[in-house]
């Protein structure tokens, strides 16, 4: 099997044609997807799109530092020509979505060729407890290509694997709570969840407005900024932050507590991350912690504003297909068959019975994920005079058990995802052979801080320990 082309760090323009590139990595999907199946729809349009582009090119036309880069988008992210169906079969017979969201439109503006849509744990993996990470029931499984029978993670479980499978240099992960920095973690990638509402969610199909945002999943740090440019628009050039390793400006709060202790491997690796640091001059605060979280804390937002945001979603699309909550649930008690195979819809089903955005137990909620998130995070900032914080990201890839679920053993995303406030989770090394990482979190609108550290801290590891290993896709013990 051929090793995936790598990025070269930069995003400098491809030499090549853009259709030389699609054919490339359109080739690179039939040979190595059948085992990873990360890959759900492919754009049949993606070839003459790319001739189009290399047209624009050759004419003297060139959109941007993109033009003619192959992107792979997140199967709950709408577009126009292609079925968008969160991994449901629900969703999967019914016609495209009349518009693009904001961002898919924006990524084409900038010159990309969307080049497919991935798969995703369905409904973003917040439809029942028990579930396998990257699994749907459009889609089938994603498997992790360091170890095919170790989970992808989720919930951005296609774009993760996509990108370290080499099937692309580029795609697009959402995140409510983990699911880009879990599978980034886990698939040995970049990915970036920016400040909430810093990319448009318009065209995406919804779990919590207050939490959800769509990011970057690369192979680099720098690809990552080119690619939240576009996302947001361009008026913020987040490319500008790759600016070598000096970091002896930057105070950086070591998370401990809880986020260690789960993985002996993971913490020597953090270890050697936070080492790295200190060598690019960063002055690191050590032994700090948030407060605990509560399973209520972490629930009752996504459960309210999930039923009162899909409806609305439900209503862009044409008729035939579900219009709300209440639908989907009776639409999977059809069809248990194919739908309930191996987990339960009981996280839709306690959605639809709560009581809307005006509800004082979502209210209460609402202030109490604020308290928690923000202030918490803020606060541990300010009082130690902090420009961002780190810990370990997650655990090394766990076993896929269809049966009884995920084996997670412990995340680094939940007091950001009340917060709304970013995160970047970068490769930090590997344990027996599986991918692990750090996760750099701040206060809202602290994106370009953390690309700083991340492209810092990427650079400097590379140096120290040479590119990080391609996956070899076989079984793993």
């Amino acid at each position: 099997m051929s090793s995936p082309r790598q990025g070269s760090g930069g995003v400098s323009p491809d030499p090549r044609p853009a259709l030389a590139s699609v054919e490339e990595l359109q080739a690179r999907i039939r040979e190595v997807d059948p085992l990873v199946r990360a890959v759900c729809t492919p754009n049949p349009a993606a070839a003459s799109d790319a001739a189009r582009l290399d047209t624009e090119r050759d004419d003297g036309r060139t959109r941007g530092p993109l033009h003619g880069v192959p992107v792979l988008v997140k199967d709950n992210i709408d577009t126009a020509d292609l079925a968008t169906t969160a991994g449901s079969l629900a969703l999967a017979d019914q016609p495209p979505p009349p518009d693009d969201a904001v961002l898919v439109r924006r990524l084409r503006e900038a010159g990309c060729v969307i080049l497919g849509k991935t798969n995703l744990s369905e409904w973003a993996n917040f439809r029942g407890y028990g579930s396998s990470s990257g699994w749907s029931a459009y889609g089938g499984l994603t498997r992790n290509p360091y170890a095919l029978n170790r989970s992808a993670g989720g919930s951005s479980s296609g774009s993760g694997a996509a990108v370290a499978a080499g099937l692309a240099d580029f795609a697009i992960g959402t995140e409510t709570n983990g699911s880009i920095v879990c599978p980034a973690a886990l698939n040995g990638i970049v990915g970036l969840k920016p400040t909430v509402g810093l990319v448009p969610q318009q065209g995406i199909i919804p779990i919590s407005h207050s939490q959800d945002t769509a990011g970057p999943m690369t192979r680099t740090v720098a690809q990552s900024a080119a690619l939240l440019t576009v996302l947001t628009g361009g008026g913020t050039d987040y490319l500008e932050a790759c600016r070598g390793t000096d970091l002896s400006d930057v105070r950086i709060g070591v998370l401990r507590g809880s986020l260690w202790g789960y993985s002996t491997g993971l913490d020597q690796a953090t270890e050697k991350a936070l080492e790295t640091f200190s060598r690019c001059g960063a002055t690191l605060v050590d032994h700090l912690s948030l407060r605990a979280l509560g399973d209520d804390d972490q629930l009752q937002v996504p459960l309210h504003e999930l039923k009162v945001g899909l409806a609305k979603y439900l209503a862009t699309r044409k008729e035939g297909a579900p219009r709300n909550l209440a639908e989907l649930i009776a639409f999977n008690q059809a069809h248990p068959d194919e739908e309930l195979p191996w987990f339960g819809q009981e996280l839709f089903e306690r959605a639809e019975e709560t009581g809307g955005l005006d509800s004082p137990i979502y209210v209460a909620a609402r202030m109490s994920a604020l308290r928690t998130g923000r202030d918490g995070i803020d606060t541990l900032l300010r009082d130690n005079q902090l420009d961002a914080l780190v810990s370990p990201a997650y655990s090394p890839a766990w076993t896929i058990d269809l049966v009884n679920g995920d084996h997670v053993l412990g995340s680094s995303s939940s007091h950001a995802a009340l917060a709304g406030y970013p995160l970047l989770s970068v490769p930090s090394g590997t344990v027996a052979g599986l991918p692990v990482g750090i996760v750099l979190g701040g206060t809202a609108g602290s994106d370009s801080t953390l690309i700083r550290l991340a492209h810092a801290f990427e650079t400097a590891r590379i140096e120290s320990d040479g590119p990080f290993p391609t996956p070899e896709f076989r079984q793993w013990v």
